[in-house]
């Protein structure tokens, strides 16, 4: 059975509320889960995890907006993700200017076009996959800690010094956010809206350390069937 944090039930969903929409008030990004949280078994993990899951092969249309300290650049992409755990995605900019492409199985790349496509646009594979609302599960060995409370579920991953957290609220849209800390540091933080069928409808990574901000807005999400060539380099 889970372990669930012992303090009453309205101050967790305070703060749950508070972390989510810690970005969205242009504070501080702090911890997605209380510190107070408890262990929690790998097999509730998986569950949450299995949650975020897309159960079908799906086609997002989207489009993006990045911005730093010195400029900013946008353009439309897709993005075609296979269960559990395939993704291949396509950007550009206006006129094609700047396209990039790449293939990912998890968090390992098959290929990338530039070979820095996938860094340029985002610093880590579980905030990659957290901005279409995907969770990743957590490495062998990893200390798992989380709560449970009505459509609310929070969950991290700590291994040494780095961790994954998420957390995910039920509702009109559904909320979650995924955030990276490496070394104690904040790599990045992402927060993504969906409607009821896990579709994504926004997302926002934040990248404190540059700082820098990614946006996608979603045009369409459809099933679709994916030719096996997608998952190969358009280079020889």
């Amino acid at each position: 059975m889970a372990q669930r944090l012992l303090i009453d039930r309205p101050a967790r969903l305070a703060y749950l509320g508070l972390a989510l929409a810690g970005l969205a008030c242009g504070g501080a990004p702090g911890s997605v889960v209380p510190a107070t949280a408890g262990p929690v078994p790998s097999a509730q993990v998986a569950e949450w995890v299995r949650g975020t899951q897309p159960q079908s092969h799906r086609l997002h249309r989207f489009k993006w907006l990045f911005r730093d300290d010195k400029s900013s650049a946008g353009g439309r992409g897709s993005a075609r993700i296979a269960p559990p755990d395939s993704l291949r995605f396509d950007v550009a900019g206006p006129f094609g200017s700047g396209a990039a492409s790449a293939a990912v199985i998890g968090e390992q790349p098959l290929w990338a076009e530039p070979p820095d496509a996938v860094s340029k646009m985002v610093p880590n594979y579980p905030l990659m996959w957290g901005m279409f609302g995907v969770a990743r599960p957590p490495s062998a060995g990893a200390e798992l800690r989380g709560l449970s409370d009505g459509g609310t579920r929070a969950w991290q991953y700590v291994e040494g010094a780095d961790t994954v957290e998420y957390a995910r609220t039920e509702g009109t849209p559904v909320r979650m956010v995924t955030q990276v800390r490496r070394r104690g540091e904040i790599v990045g933080r992402a927060e993504t809206t969906l409607d009821s069928t896990g579709a994504p409808l926004t997302a926002r990574l934040t990248v404190p350390s540059v700082p820098a901000r990614l946006d996608l807005t979603f045009l369409s999400t459809a099933q679709a069937t994916f030719a096996p060539d997608i998952w190969v380099s358009r280079k020889p």
